[in-house]
């Protein structure tokens, strides 16, 4: 397989690397003249191109054959609250971009934790798990934003809420595959308070559970990415 570079402004058919990839290109993968490349742009644009100047400052590639992959049918949306272990967000996004993922959105709730995020490192994370695992669509990574701002953003007939509060909640399996985009609300790690819960009711928003197990937030809402593909494919079939 050939190594895979972004290129998100790619717009030519010959392509110069930043000085760093420049540099991890030519000096730690010896790539030379002629060795074959990817490059994919984070909005389905896939390159197959070959090294045309290996140069470690200013790495230049020639594209030779381009595709533009489309979208999934339907669009998986998670909105979550920030752990206070930047760590186990940083994994989040690593193995949600891998997964298939098209927005993951962070929540500021009452009871989280992490009152501030920055999105420059998760950013460079999602692309480092884009080239890695083939995927053509970036995810696009929402600023924190309050709870209650947020709610009325979204599709309400679309959009659930996973809590660990008590009454009745159905499978998220069940409701992941009936519209054209599904949101899931996943809260901090002492859980969304009930007053949260109340709001999020009061524009529709429907309660769902992940299964029996007490999830980590950032395996809830890995677990809610893996349970939409596996609705869409099940009912594909």
């Amino acid at each position: 397989m050939p190594h895979t570079f972004y290129a998100p402004d790619l717009t030519t058919p010959l392509y110069t690397l930043p000085e760093d990839e420049s540099k991890h290109a030519v000096r730690v993968l010896r790539l030379t003249a002629g060795d074959a490349v990817e490059l994919v742009n984070g909005r389905g644009g896939v390159y197959q191109a070959e090294v045309e100047t290996a140069d470690a400052k200013r790495c230049r590639l020639r594209v030779v054959q381009e595709q533009q992959v489309p979208r999934r049918a339907y669009e998986v949306h998670v909105a979550v609250a920030p752990t206070k272990n930047l760590d186990r967000m940083e994994w989040l996004v690593e193995k949600a971009t891998e997964m298939g993922i098209d927005r993951l959105s962070f929540l500021r709730c009452a009871r989280s934790e992490r009152r501030e995020l920055k999105l420059e490192r998760l950013h460079k994370i999602a692309v480092s798990a884009l080239k890695q695992s083939g995927q053509a669509w970036l995810p696009a990574l929402s600023e924190l934003t309050d709870f209650t701002s947020f709610l009325p953003t979204v599709a309400s007939e679309t959009a659930f809420i996973a809590h660990l509060e008590e009454g009745e909640r159905t499978p998220l399996s069940h409701v992941a595959a009936s519209g054209n985009t599904c949101c899931i609300l996943i809260g901090p790690e002492g859980d969304f308070t009930p007053q949260e819960i109340e709001a999020a009711f009061a524009q529709g928003i429907r309660p769902v559970t992940l299964g029996a197990s007490r999830l980590r937030t950032e395996t809830a809402a890995l677990a809610a990415v893996h349970t939409v593909h596996i609705a869409r494919e099940l009912q594909a079939q």
